[in-house]
């Protein structure tokens, strides 16, 4: 039986992070015996040189095939082998922040990035079973970025009100995968919700 993939998204500062941590700890998902995981992945070939492009000038689209090639191993040494032996994934990010912060980058480059983007996963990616967007308005999320927003050329305030915008249309156009969370509210307050949906989730399927 495959297992079933729950993907948390959200703009920088959204506290999607800070929730994926508290849901390791938390017995109730635990029960599971969950793998938890991350994109851009973290000590691999693919993810260090996604992290080198992120603090860099490297160009838009030399960066998304970056970030796509990094998608590709994750899936491939992660994803699917946990999938094919029914376990639970749970990844702090996955293709829809692509498809949104990509979606935005590329506006000087494409006609219709958005698209173009997911059309350059279609047929190979896998579709979450269960999306959860932290939704939060970038004012917040700047102010939770700090200084680290600064340093850092996806924590602007109009990039991130972009990246919001197609984060919002994809909930809109994915209902049936998408739960939108209110992430302005307490990290301890957006774990439980999360959690009870998750457990809602697990147990309709």
């Amino acid at each position: 039986m495959r297992g079933k993939l729950i993907t948390l998204e959200g703009i920088d500062g959204s506290g999607k992070s800070t929730v994926a941590e508290k849901l390791q700890k938390n017995p109730e998902i635990k029960a599971f015996n969950p793998v938890f995981t991350r994109e851009p992945t973290r000590g691999t070939l693919t993810g260090d040189a996604v992290e080198k492009a992120i603090q860099s000038d490297t160009d838009q689209l030399a960066e998304l095939f970056l970030f796509t090639a990094d998608h590709a191993e994750h899936l491939s040494k992660i994803i699917k082998p946990a999938l094919k032996s029914g376990k639970l994934v749970i990844s702090d990010r996955y293709s829809d922040s692509r498809y949104a912060y990509q979606g935005v980058t590329l506006k000087t480059r494409l006609e219709n990035p958005l698209e173009w983007v997911k059309d350059l996963h279609r047929g190979w990616t896998i579709v979450p079973d269960l999306t959860f967007l932290f939704d939060i308005r970038p004012e917040v999320s700047v102010e939770r970025c700090g200084k680290r927003g600064e340093q850092s050329k996806f924590e602007k305030l109009e990039f991130l009100r972009k990246v919001r915008e197609i984060f919002l249309r994809l909930a809109a156009e994915n209902p049936e995968r998408f739960i939108v969370i209110d992430a302005s509210r307490s990290s301890e307050y957006v774990e439980k919700e999360v959690t009870e949906k998750i457990l809602e989730f697990l147990n309709r399927n």
